[in-house]
């Protein structure tokens, strides 16, 4: 009896699609992508996205954009008119269905951005029901409370009947377009109950994946294969702008390996929308450490994101509610990333979780300035040391389970480490040493 009493009950239920298990994800922001702005210019990237290595395309919300205080002359993908509509300046529900059928023929998955939280001023729900929507203290519809949303107001989700409707709406897009599932914006905003029940009845069309745009753990227990890695991002930009030290990713693997299930992927980044529109490129996000985080964010426990224009050297603050094209051009980042992809997906270590192996810490005489890992499994193994300052260090390699013999991942010279070598890292420097 004893035994069964204390027994440990699982973190999660969660059930991740086989597919994803070496997965890199890929954010499509349809207005900005191409010239045309439509899913049928965006299906001609596809190829492109296939060689770069990219498994899974999320799509920004595709529905009608309210007109009713709408920012901008295009207004915010996030203020959704109609969840059964599909926004003309995209194309139509066939285009959008060809996007899919194409990208699955290429072996690609597809996810939607879906607003849940809210809806624009006028959307079709207002007049239809009313009483599924939150209220000030006037009585009034309001936005999320103390943000400056203005162009959208808030819906109720102690109504059962919003609750019903939301979910047959998810099930649509499954359903009629095919789609493999939802990054959800704001999933914190929303019942964690609410959102168990959508994976639920989600995975019985078929098996889907689910990103919330949230950083919690309980997310992950019935609900979300995947959560930001907002901290993660924060972290480097600290550490990359010299307001932290290296030191301060150690407390943040250590929150990540803990409060987390150990099956939980998380998604790690460089940019995304937010990041690129309110607060900067990834260049002014991180200068000269932008190359040492992105191979953080592909060799560390995460799943890692590609915000469109990156594999390109986009330098530029794509506008939100306007036009703002991409500049695509030939970029040493297209090379770099189908590298770093290629390793992630042939070395079993690297892949997410819980296919993948923990980081283990390798102590160096200089934490505050480097950061070391080993990520090993049965068949595969890597080692990773990174300069996060911007001088020359001089590293001796301490404790750890690095011993072994590598090659260079970037130089392609072989490496025996039996315990105590020094290393000489330049500023903003970083080692990537797969085992042989």
């Amino acid at each position: 009896m004893t035994a069964i009493k204390f027994q440990p009950a699982p973190a999660s239920m969660i059930k991740h699609p086989e597919w994803s298990k070496d997965a890199v994800i890929y954010q499509i922001n349809t207005r900005q992508f191409t010239k045309e702005g439509t899913f049928a210019a965006a299906k001609q990237h596809l190829p492109r996205l296939q060689a770069l290595g990219i498994d899974i395309i999320w799509l920004m919300p595709i529905n009608k954009i309210g007109e009713q205080k709408k920012k901008g002359s295009l207004g915010s993908p996030y203020a959704v008119q109609d969840y059964y509509s599909v926004n003309p300046e995209f194309g139509d529900i066939d285009s959008l269905r060809d996007f899919v059928r194409e990208a699955h023929k290429l072996g690609f998955k597809v996810i939607l951005d879906w607003v849940a939280n809210h809806t624009a001023w006028d959307s079709v729900l207002i007049s239809e029901h009313p009483d599924w929507y939150l209220r000030n203290w006037k009585g009034d519809f309001c936005p999320t409370p103390w943000y400056d949303w203005d162009d959208i107001i808030e819906l109720d989700y102690s109504r059962p009947a919003l609750r019903e409707y939301m979910l047959e709406v998810m099930k649509f897009w499954v359903t009629e377009v095919d789609i493999d599932g939802y990054r959800c914006d704001v999933a914190g905003f929303v019942p964690t109950d609410f959102w168990n029940l959508v994976r639920r009845e989600l995975d019985l069309i078929k098996p889907v994946f689910m990103l919330a745009e949230w950083e919690d753990r309980d997310l992950h227990a019935a609900a979300f294969d995947m959560t930001y890695g907002w901290r993660w991002n924060e972290t480097m930009h600290r550490i990359a702008s010299g307001k932290a030290t290296a030191e301060e990713l150690y407390v943040y693997y250590a929150w990540n390996e803990k409060a987390f299930p150990s099956d939980a992927m998380r998604m790690l980044f460089v940019s995304n929308h937010d990041k690129n529109a309110w607060e900067g490129t990834e260049y002014e996000q991180f200068g000269d450490a932008l190359d040492a985080t992105i191979v953080l964010s592909v060799v560390s426990e995460g799943m890692p994101l590609v915000y469109n224009g990156q594999e390109a050297g986009n330098k530029k603050r794509l506008e939100f509610f306007d036009k703002d094209e991409i500049n695509w051009q030939d970029h040493t980042y297209t090379e770099f990333y189908k590298r770093l992809f290629r390793l992630k997906k042939g070395n079993s270590a690297l892949w997410n979780a819980p296919w993948g192996a923990r980081m283990v810490k390798v102590e160096n005489n200089c934490p505050n300035q480097v950061f070391s890992f080993v990520r090993q499994n049965a068949n595969d193994k890597i080692f990773a040391v990174f300069n996060f300052t911007d001088s020359q260090q001089e590293v001796t390699l301490k404790d750890g389970p690095f011993h072994g013999k590598y090659t260079d991942f970037f130089r392609d010279e072989v490496m025996v480490f039996e315990g105590g070598e020094k290393l000489e890292l330049p500023a903003w420097d970083y080692r990537l040493y797969v085992q042989q």
